[in-house]
C-alpha cells in the first residue's frame, strides 16, 4: 500500500502533525463516507479500516461477522481548522444512524452505525451530539438512534484496494443513506 493519500497528498499513516487528532467512524461501507470526509476542509487525511472488534481484521473476516469490527473512516483533522464537533454534524447527517447493523441493502454488523472517540472529550461530544440530533430525528418522524458510542482507539487498516476506492473508482457503488434531517450542532 502507498502511504500517500491520492486525493489529499498527505500521509496515509502516523505520525500525524503536531496538535492533530484522529476521529473514527462508522457509517455502512466505508467507501463513501471516505470521500465525504476527505471532501471536509481542514482534514489533513483519511483511511478506510475496521475497529471495534477483537482480534486480527481484514475484510474476509470482518464480512463473517465473528470479529466484531465495524468498516469505518479514520480522519485525521486540524481542531484550529475543522472541528469535531462539525466532523459529528457531518456524521449525523450522512448516514442513517436509526439503521441498526445495516445501511440500506448492506446489512451486517460490520455495516453499524459507530463512533469510536479517541479520546474522553471526543467521547463527551460524541453523546450530547448523539443526544441532540435524536430529538431532530424524532420531529422528523424517525425511530431512535442505534449508533454504538464507545471510548475506543484502535484502528486496523483496511486492504490497499479499498483504501479512496472512490478516487480511484470514481463510479463505484457507495450510495448515500441520509436521512435528510440537519444536525444543528
Amino acid at each position: 500500500m502507498t502511504d500517500i493519500h491520492p486525493v489529499l497528498g498527505k500521509p496515509l499513516s502516523g505520525p500525524w502533525p503536531e496538535g492533530y487528532e484522529r476521529a473514527i467512524f462508522g457509517m455502512g461501507c466505508f467507501w463513501g463516507p471516505e470521500r465525504v470526509f476527505w471532501q471536509t476542509p481542514g482534514v489533513y487525511s483519511t483511511a478506510v479500516g475496521y475497529s471495534g472488534g477483537d482480534g486480527p481484521a481484514n475484510y474476509p473476516l470482518v464480512c463473517t461477522g465473528t470479529t466484531g469490527h465495524a468498516e469505518v473512516v479514520q480522519i485525521v483533522f486540524d481542531p484550529k481548522a475543522v472541528s469535531y464537533e462539525e466532523l459529528l454534524k457531518i456524521f449525523w447527517e450522512k448516514h442513517d444512524p436509526t439503521q441498526r447493523n445495516r445501511q440500506g441493502n448492506d446489512i451486517g454488523s460490520q455495516y453499524r452505525s459507530a463512533i469510536f472517540a479517541t479520546t474522553s472529550q471526543q467521547w463527551k461530544h460524541a453523546q450530547a451530539s448523539r443526544d441532540h440530533f435524536a430529538t431532530a430525528l424524532n420531529d422528523a418522524g424517525h425511530g431512535a438512534i442505534t449508533t454504538q458510542i464507545e471510548l475506543r482507539d484502535d484502528f486496523h487498516y483496511a486492504e490497499p484496494e479499498h483504501q479512496q476506492y472512490l478516487h480511484h473508482n470514481p463510479g463505484g457503488y457507495c450510495p448515500s443513506h441520509a436521512t435528510g434531517v440537519a444536525c444543528t450542532i
